[in-house]
């Protein structure tokens, strides 16, 4: 439903437009590309792995460890007393626990994160897209497209406008 007004919103404008060709100005922005390749989006991104590397880290060292007490367990741990093998592999059983609780949350936490800042690269993106739309005096800018004409996508001219502000922003500090 919500679709079909938007597309019936969106007829009524272009029609309306077509009155008016000569006046009305479209531009289409690929989002997609915005938050792959502009400033705010590598900084971003630079961001969040600095903040998760010691996790990462910390994961990765446990996965190794865990890879040799296993290793251990099959090449020696025949030759271990009973009560040695099942200390051992209960001690790995619970290191697998615990490194799979511990990627989970890694995992839960790093999307978590990522979305924050995504939101703020969007908002970004909004304002620039706005102050462009207004000062180059289009009409309608669209988002999302199923098709979108190289003349009429102003993506580049957004990627530049959020690195003047990231530029801008370096300045200020």
């Amino acid at each position: 439903m919500k679709t079909m007004i938007k597309g019936c919103a969106l007829a009524l404008l272009l029609g309306a437009g077509v009155a008016q060709a000569a006046d009305f100005r479209v531009g289409v922005v690929n989002t997609e590309r915005i938050l792959r390749e502009s400033a705010p989006a590598m900084k971003a991104e630079k961001k969040i792995e600095k903040e998760f590397s010691g996790r990462d880290q910390e994961i990765k060292k446990l996965i190794k460890q865990a890879k040799e007490l296993q290793s251990f367990m099959d090449k020696d741990g025949k030759a271990l007393p009973d009560v040695d093998y099942r200390n051992k592999e209960r001690e790995l059983t619970a290191m697998n626990v615990n490194l799979q609780r511990m990627q989970r949350e890694f995992r839960e936490d790093l999307n978590l994160r990522k979305n924050e800042e995504l939101a703020i690269v969007l908002e970004q993106a909004n304002k620039a897209i706005q102050t462009i739309a207004e000062t180059e005096k289009y009409d309608l800018i669209l988002q999302e497209a199923v098709y979108r004409n190289p003349q009429i996508d102003i993506t580049d001219k957004v990627i530049k406008h959020l690195a003047g502000e990231t530029a801008d922003s370096k300045d200020a500090k």
